[in-house]
């Protein structure tokens, strides 16, 4: 059953109490309005106090919608120089420096693990410099060490300028005051400079990698669970397209003209097939305790950079608005994230678990080939999102429950499928482990990615600012606020699904069956079949 209008609204009281989202100051920069926008990439990287889970858990463990999960009573989160904005030099000038922001990364994690974290960067083919990083962390420190002193020296001058002295000593505490000032000026910007230089680099580095996980290319990726077996047919099968064009149900020419390549129209069954797959995802989600929402196209460059992704890289995958700052969202992940920013919750309140559908918009750069042909790869698309906030004690347990959930779709859908463990080289910056499901697609002869599941543990959290008060225990001092976890994974990737649908259950004549659990979202359609052609 749906949550109330009354209980939705409570959610959104008690979780989203920010303290109000640090604007870009480069937000008036150009930008092509579906190009892409340069600069560096400024959201890459995290390093935080990483979960180090030697095992790993592969046991089912629901989690039951109750009231306790969605007792979330956020707190106002304290304003900081976190949740500044700051622009400067780097790799070019000045004027050429995208705006930095600046995260909680545990630098001193870096500083002192630095082989295994340059390990962990080669590892994920990630260009990232983490020695660089410890040696601007040391320099910060260093800097803002002789700062103190100044500082302590300046106040230490003015106490001595409120005593008794005479002319001649006064004037020179009023001389040395003006050298302390103009030093500890100068020393400032100093300071200043070099943290940016330390944001930059440092939020280049990913996020350390769960000790499962293989090593190197997709290729090396682990299979985990095989279901089901590949379909046998006694005609030759045909892909998603030639059925779509048979069927009338796909439309690109008209979309071509309209809008560009890779756009679409879906038409008669396809479009019902659309609603049905949404409205049954949807469905198991909030079956299993995932409050749904409906999340913005559009968000802010900041907040697509904290949650990891890249606007401003040179093969961005994300479209930019002109004349702002903001971006189409690439998958609900980011609006889902970004409405708990700067959010402070209580331990009981978590896990907190939301269902997104959102419209996906994405660039495709340097897509080609067989594997990005008809509907498996295209701009624009519907997806339902599961978006997970917890503590680093419950990610583990949370991530197998996010792909049982998507097992338990597929198999319910009658599909053939593997899980794979992926690759170091196949993790996103965010990623600190991250399960695939991948699909037999009988038409184009290969399996096609339908769907996937990451960890990030605190590696978002730190960059969107959002923690969590850990009870107190009788009898101890209160413990520290801690930054949560937060894990991803899809529960229905709209196009890539039909894809997988109209191959596996097509039939001999031409016509499709569809799945038997979505038959109740399709009107009472059970079989897509070619229209007779109109009588003259």
């Amino acid at each position: 059953m749906l949550l109330s209008t009354k209980s939705l609204g409570a959610l959104r009281l008690r979780t989203k109490q920010q303290v109000g989202s640090a604007f870009c100051l480069a937000s008036g920069r150009r930008r092509a309005e579906v190009s892409l926008v340069g600069g560096c990439a400024a959201g890459l990287g995290n390093l935080g106090r990483m979960h180090w889970s030697a095992c790993y858990h592969h046991h089912h463990h629901p989690q039951h919608a109750s009231s306790r999960a969605w007792r979330c009573r956020a707190a106002v989160a304290e304003a900081t120089t976190e949740a500044g904005v700051v622009s400067g030099s780097g790799h070019g000038s000045k004027a050429e420096q995208p705006a930095v922001w600046k995260a909680p990364l545990d630098f001193k994690f870096i500083r002192d693990n630095v082989e295994e974290v340059e390990s962990n960067c080669r590892d994920r083919n990630n260009p990232a410099d983490p020695r660089l990083v410890a040696e601007l962390y040391a320099k910060y420190l260093q800097r803002n060490q002789e700062l103190a002193e100044l500082q302590q020296a300046r106040n230490a001058n003015a106490k001595k300028l409120k005593g008794k002295m005479s002319k001649e000593e006064r004037d020179v505490l009023i001389g040395d005051g003006k050298s302390l000032k103009e030093q500890i000026a100068a020393l400032e910007g100093t300071v200043e400079e070099v943290q940016m230089e330390l944001q930059r680099e440092g939020q280049k580095i990913p996020n350390m990698t769960h000790p499962d996980v293989p090593v190197g290319g997709e290729e090396c990726s682990t299979v985990l669970e095989t279901v089901g077996s590949r379909p046998e047919f006694g005609f030759k099968a045909r892909d998603h397209l030639e059925l779509g064009e048979s069927l009338d149900l796909i439309d690109f020419e008209s979309a071509a003209s309209v809008t560009g390549s890779k756009f679409y129209y879906l038409r008669n069954e396809a479009a019902l097939l659309e609603l049905a797959l949404v409205n049954y995802s949807m469905g198991k989600a909030v079956a299993r305790g995932f409050v749904p929402m409906i999340t913005p196209d559009l968000v802010r460059t900041e907040v697509l950079e904290k949650c990891g992704f890249q606007p401003r890289a040179e093969n961005t995958q994300n479209y930019g608005v002109r004349d702002s700052d903001l971006c189409l969202t690439g998958t609900a992940e980011i609006p889902l994230g970004g409405s708990v920013m700067n959010s402070l919750l209580e331990e009981d309140s978590l896990p907190l678990k939301m269902a997104g559908f959102g419209r996906c918009f994405r660039t495709e750069a340097g897509a080609a080939g067989s594997a990005s042909k008809g509907l498996y790869r295209v701009h624009q698309f519907s997806k339902v999102e599961m978006f997970v906030v917890c503590t680093p004690e419950q990610s583990d347990q949370l991530h197998q429950e996010l792909i049982d959930i998507e097992v338990e779709m597929f198999k319910e859908l009658g599909l053939h499928f593997k899980v794979m463990d992926m690759a170091s080289h196949d993790l996103g910056a965010p990623a600190y482990r991250k399960f695939d499901v991948e699909a037999w697609m009988p038409g184009m002869e290969r399996y096609g990615e339908i769907s996937s599941a990451s960890n990030c543990t605190d590696y978002q959290a730190r960059r969107l600012s959002i923690r969590y008060r850990p009870g107190a225990k009788p009898g101890q001092k209160k413990p520290k606020n801690v930054f949560v976890h937060t894990l991803n994974a899809t529960a229905c990737a709209v196009p890539r699904m039909i894809v997988a649908i109209l191959e596996n259950f097509q039939q001999e004549d031409g016509s499709v069956l569809i799945p038997e659990v979505l038959q109740p979202y399709m009107g009472g359609v059970k079989k897509i079949q070619a229209r007779e052609a109109p009588s003259e």
